[in-house]
């Protein structure tokens, strides 16, 4: 039973004959997807309705649906980023938004959801939180968090708060290097752990582990592989009675640390009940093989397992895999109501003056931009282009990260206003900043990162995000047509 305690990726849309004899070998009780695995709604229903045939009516099948560049599926209605939600800071559309999300994973049949993102993002150099936080108070993330998370779960499906103890004080991506927080324990009582207080005080039915060392509390080990904050702070001291379940390990803080095996044997018996052991079939095999052997060693006991065996179980079955329809008027509507939700986070930034409709202006924007890690592509140059050109007359400047100053030449043969449309989930590069200083912009559009804001030399609308409906809810607001009410969440 040691394999129910495991979480596993699988490689493609379909099952392959080579992936049904691993998972049937394994028996694992968890089964994450990503966009590899998603075409369109019937195969994602069909994906998750033979995995439950295959492995059983206690099966967890998660996903990573926060909202803003976290976002799984092409096919259903884009939520908001969590930091889109902070600026309209309204508990009530954090609710109805996180149920509409429900909404939508509940027609696939998934049933776990792994948000929100109670990280508390105080770092403006933070590379892997920014948008995904609701933003930098620790009482408004827990209000937004907990109301995300209820509407959500209203929806039928579970909810998980990550990433304990907190994941937004840090400098470095837990994905690439292993982080450490400093902050002494008063200091996390008082900040980072605020939100998950909230979330064990309305029993959230599963906690996150994060990849970072919190010296204050234990300096040997990262709080996933760590028995004193996963027993000790969570389990005794807060009294939490859900799921603990770990981040993917095979992320380079655990990975090339620790180990895929060793550090899922550390992470059971810390207190984790489920492992998330992505990758490939090779290096899951090495975690399953890791636990088995531990058992079999006395190293992990049989109440150990059955403990986390009785939460997992509990979970799965107050929420069943059970797809629901989801017509596409209702898809339709959603998605208006999405992207009114994300007009209301927009914030202006340094009273910026809005171009009149059918100017002759210049943007200068990135050609693309590559997912990184935990978030999807971004919007390329010209798709953004294309939006704007609807509304002024429009030439367009692209650059290629890989050589940013190339584009200087042509930056000196404009005549127009310049409108700079920063696009990327990171903050801008030394390369970039020269660029855009360059050129003056008289504008400034935050499509991603609002923290970019503090690098251009110009007022700015932020959206923190860049999905359809958010470019939707921009081009009302450049229109015109709508009012801009936002409040940053955090300061800038």
């Amino acid at each position: 039973m040691i394999g129910k305690l495991v979480m596993v990726d699988i490689p493609d849309p379909q099952l392959s004959e080579a992936t049904r004899i691993h998972l049937s070998r394994f028996q694992p009780g968890g089964i994450i997807l990503f966009r590899k695995n998603l075409i369109d709604a019937a195969q994602a229903q069909n994906l998750v309705l033979e995995l439950k045939a295959l492995l059983g009516n206690d099966l967890l099948i998660a996903i990573d649906m926060e909202g803003g560049g976290v976002w799984r599926t092409n096919f259903l209605p884009y939520a908001p980023s969590a930091m889109n939600l902070g600026a309209s800071n309204d508990p009530a559309l954090a609710r109805a938004i996180g149920a509409l999300v429900g909404r939508g994973l509940r027609s696939l049949g998934i049933n776990w959801n792994f948000a929100p993102v109670l990280d508390v993002n105080n770092n403006p150099a933070n590379p892997v939180i920014s948008d995904r936080s609701f933003g930098e108070n620790p009482k408004q993330v827990s209000a937004l968090g907990m109301a995300w998370a209820e509407g959500l779960m209203e929806a039928g499906v579970a909810a998980c708060a990550k990433h304990f103890p907190g994941h937004g004080d840090t400098h470095l991506d837990s994905h690439l290097a292993l982080p450490t927080v400093t902050r002494n324990l008063e200091g996390l009582e008082e900040y980072e752990l605020v939100p998950f207080r909230a979330a064990v005080a309305q029993s959230l039915p599963s906690i996150m582990t994060a990849h970072i060392i919190y010296p204050a509390i234990d300096p040997d080990f990262p709080a996933t592989l760590s028995k004193k904050i996963l027993t000790g702070l969570l389990r005794e001291r807060a009294n939490y009675q859900g799921v603990i379940v770990t981040d993917s390990m095979g992320m380079d803080a655990i990975d090339k640390n620790y180990g895929r095996g060793e550090a899922a044997v550390l992470s059971i018996q810390a207190g984790a009940d489920m492992i998330e052991a992505l990758g490939s079939q090779a290096s899951q095999e090495k975690t399953f093989l890791a636990l088995e052997a531990a058992v079999q060693n006395n190293e992990i006991s049989k109440q150990r397992i059955e403990e986390s065996l009785a939460r997992l179980q509990k979970l799965a079955q107050r929420f069943p895999i059970a797809p629901l329809e989801y017509s596409q008027n209702q898809q339709d509507l959603d998605s208006k109501t999405m992207q009114a939700a994300w007009q209301r986070g927009i914030v202006a930034y340094q009273n910026p003056s809005l171009p009149e409709l059918g100017t002759n202006l210049t943007l200068l924007v990135a050609t693309e931009e590559q997912s990184h890690n935990v978030s999807e592509l971004g919007i390329s140059g010209s798709s953004l282009a294309a939006a704007l050109g609807n509304l002024y007359q429009l030439e367009t400047i692209l650059y290629d990260h890989k050589n940013p100053l190339a584009a200087l030449e042509l930056l000196q043969n404009t005549k127009h206003p310049i409108i700079f449309a920063s696009t990327s989930r990171r903050r801008l590069s030394e390369e970039v900043k020269t660029l855009v200083k360059a050129a003056h912009p008289t504008l400034h559009l935050a499509l991603w990162n609002a923290y970019n804001v503090l690098d251009v030399p110009a007022p700015a609308l932020i959206t923190f995000g860049y999905r359809p409906e958010a470019i939707a809810a921009l081009l009302e607001v450049l229109r015109g047509q709508a009012q801009i009410t936002g409040q940053a969440p955090i300061q800038l």
